[in-house]
């Protein structure tokens, strides 16, 4: 739930979001001038192609789940579990995947200079488009029951 106060008031925001059983989720949760955090739910697959932020500073961590990264090319591969993270500087190559069980839920948490445009980069050349992500074309299909980060 993204907050209606302006950028320069503070925000609250929870991470409550619904499990998957196809497709995935990347919901805004609060915004600045400069910091955006959102929710990001996979039901399976990730970001496959190696690509890069040209503007945005960002990090993701792994809340539930398990996410396989390669950073700065194939061969450096990482595996995340929950409560573990990866920051990625500007211009930083990487792709992702689920590599656990179940859904792959993360927070992500960027920054960029006030006005500097959303760009992302294929390595090959020309900007990196979801229609291009093999997951990112599946529709969303929410599964039934507790939500993550639900609370009873």
């Amino acid at each position: 739930m993204t907050s209606t106060a302006s950028a320069t008031q503070a925000q609250v925001f929870n991470l409550t979001t619904p499990h998957l059983l196809q497709g995935i989720t990347s919901d805004e949760r609060a915004r600045s001038e400069l910091l955006s955090v959102l929710i990001k739910v996979y039901a399976s697959g990730g970001e496959n192609r190696m690509h890069a932020h040209v503007h945005e500073d960002h990090s993701f961590i792994v809340l539930e789940g398990e996410a396989t990264f390669h950073l700065d090319g194939e061969d450096n591969v990482r595996v995340l579990k929950p409560y573990e993270g990866v920051m990625l500087p500007k211009a930083t190559y990487y792709r992702f995947e689920s590599s656990g069980d179940g859904n792959l839920v993360m927070l992500r948490v960027g920054a960029s200079p006030p006005g500097a445009p959303k760009q992302a980069i294929y390595p090959e050349g020309g900007d990196k488009s979801r229609d291009q992500e093999p997951y990112g074309r599946l529709e969303r299909v929410e599964a039934s029951g507790r939500q993550f980060g639900e609370v009873r």
